[in-house]
């Protein structure tokens, strides 16, 4: 009997990770019989993270009432999986950019509500918090979900508020003391797929904050503003590193995470092949199956193909990754631990052609390299 574990990404902007877990599955069966297949699909963070956990390890998934991006009150979720004891947030359910549509301002918005997931999580008794940033319509450096757990920020007349991307500097004061204590309890990993710092000209405002509406002069306020925080958190708490890879994600929320949360942050591949016990899943298995959209130089920092190939390769499991397309010299990402690569646009389509065949080129050219295996 043949035994498979299919662990892909998303081909962004056409098939998400489940749906290329389901058309792979369903070639593989047509060609072996009895077969064994476990499906992990993947998600870097984003949206779709909690769905991509779920359907991987079953669990369930929660809603409460937290708030908006403009701390408008909605419906939000998490999910909790492995018995209940690990929840998955995902910060785009609350303060994600498709929840904000045509009132885009990076200023203004808040991570409030990813605070009020966090503690409605723990209310369920878990002992562990997957923390996903991908998505994010923010850029108020963690500061809004800090103040939902219990941190306290001051301004100068030692008012008490919340602040957003546009007030930072008018931090004056910190005061952590009244954070909820459950939090000193809690396994907390940030799922992060970018290496930017906090500031800087790569980091949160400068390379981000323009897709969540920032025009240039905001942009250099906003990246200013979390300059003005740094500061003052280093003055108040001690931490003095905004630089760390992964500061400047979901608008600094990397950065509060680590700040407030001491949260490990790690590639979301990283997290998702612990948490699915991967060297558990993939030991005497004949082949793993991967994929992505693009395997390019990107791909080589440790994204879903490589960062699964890499762990293949030392249980000497046979990798195949199908992708949509490669960039550069096949024999890089052969040397990570690839056996086989299957690209599907093997017609070399342009993108606006790709979506509307991407299953059916995926079928076809799957299909023509089991034929080699089987």
């Amino acid at each position: 009997m043949k035994r498979f574990v299919i662990i892909p990404d998303s081909f962004k902007g056409t098939l998400s990770s489940i749906q290329v877990c389901d058309i792979l599955e369903k070639e593989i069966r047509k060609k072996f019989n009895p077969v064994e297949i476990k499906k992990i699909p993947v998600a870097d963070g984003g949206e779709g993270s909690v769905d991509a956990f779920l359907t991987a390890d079953g669990g369930k998934k929660v809603y409460a009432e937290v708030s908006g991006p403009y701390f408008e009150k909605m419906t939000s979720f998490y999910g909790l999986i492995d018995g209940g004891k690990t929840a998955v947030i995902e910060m785009a359910a609350c303060a994600g950019l498709p929840l904000v549509e045509h009132k885009k301002d990076p200023s203004k918005t808040t991570t409030y509500g990813f605070g009020e997931l966090i503690l409605h999580a723990m209310d369920q008794g878990v002992n562990k918090i997957i923390l996903g940033l991908g998505g994010s319509a923010t850029n108020d450096g963690g500061a809004g979900f800090a103040a939902a757990l219990g941190v306290k920020f001051f301004d100068n007349h030692n008012k008490v508020f919340v602040p957003v991307g546009g007030t930072l500097s008018k931090i004056h004061k910190i005061d952590v003391s009244k954070m909820d204590q459950r939090l000193k309890k809690i396994d907390f990993v940030t799922m992060c797929d970018i290496d930017n710092p906090l500031f800087g000209t790569e980091g949160a405002a400068y390379i981000f904050s323009p897709q969540k509406g920032a025009d240039e002069k905001m942009v250099l306020f906003l990246d200013q503003n979390l300059k003005d925080f740094a500061r003052v958190v280093e003055k108040e708490l001690g931490f003095s590193d905004p630089y760390f890879k992964g500061a400047g994600a979901a608008g600094g929320l990397g950065y509060g995470t680590k700040v407030f949360l001491n949260s490990k942050i790690q590639m979301g591949i990283e997290t998702v092949l612990d948490v699915m016990h991967f060297d558990t899943l993939a030991k005497d298995v004949d082949y793993v199956i991967t994929g992505e959209g693009s395997l390019d130089l990107q791909s080589l920092r440790g994204k879903v193909v490589i960062g699964v190939a890499r762990r293949a390769k030392k249980l000497k499991s046979k990798v195949i990754a199908v992708v949509g397309q490669t960039l550069g010299n096949q024999d890089l990402y052969l040397a990570e631990g690839i056996d086989y690569i299957v690209v599907t646009n093997y017609l070399k389509l342009p993108f606006s052609e790709v979506k509307k065949r991407a299953e059916i080129d995926m079928v076809y050219t799957f299909n023509s390299f089991l034929d080699q295996i089987k």
